[in-house]
């Protein structure tokens, strides 16, 4: 199992998150999900909001095109991310093969 999927255009990726960090990052995997540290604080939706955005720049799309699937209340998270328009850099992350 990965911790991404392709949805026809769309991407899903399973999350593990670290709010409260010294800078926002992607920090590798944290076992079968990405870690993703934020320096939002986990209160009143601060951490999913800025993770949104986090990610919505990462893959070049707007934070209205970044959707928290599950995880609402949790570190573990699951996102789409509509027709991500690039790729950062990550382990194993690839465009869908047709």
């Amino acid at each position: 199992m990965s911790y991404f999927r392709w949805d026809g255009e769309d991407l899903i990726l399973d999350c593990h998150l670290q709010p409260k960090a010294s800078r926002d990052e992607f920090a590798g995997l944290h076992g079968e999900r990405l870690k993703i540290r934020l320096t939002a604080p986990p209160v009143e939706g601060k951490a999913n909001a800025h993770l949104l955005a986090f990610l919505g720049m990462a893959f070049g799309v707007a934070k209205s095109q970044v959707r928290l699937e599950s995880g609402e209340l949790n570190r573990q998270k699951r996102v789409r991310i509509l027709s991500p328009k690039q790729l950062p850099d990550l382990p194993g992350l690839t465009i869908r093969s047709p």
